[in-house]
């Protein structure tokens, strides 16, 4: 895990049309992509929780990426919070 001043964790929530819509598979498949790790899940409210580690420029690409997500969603908002560091070795959904 690097530990420079390059990399970071954030917590986001999407909200919309998000459950149902592959919206955590697709959110993997671009962390993947981005060499980004954390994990996707669904929340009770009907929202979608990303937490991801990584290189600056690599969540940032992926915070773009939750405002469209992927075809079948629909975001309506998305809210992304710094957190302190955490430890993945992947990106799962939950």
């Amino acid at each position: 895990m690097n530990d420079n001043a390059n990399f970071a964790c954030i917590r986001c929530t999407v909200s919309g049309k998000v459950q149902g819509v592959f919206f955590r598979t697709s959110a993997q498949n671009q962390a993947q992509l981005l060499g980004i790790v954390g994990h996707a899940k669904n929340l009770s409210d009907g929202r979608v929780e990303v937490i991801a580690c990584g290189q600056l420029e690599a969540l940032d690409g992926l915070k773009k990426w939750l405002h469209t997500g992927p075809s079948t969603a629909v975001v309506s908002n998305v809210e992304c919070e710094s957190l302190a560091q955490q430890k993945f070795s992947n990106f799962q959904t939950l």
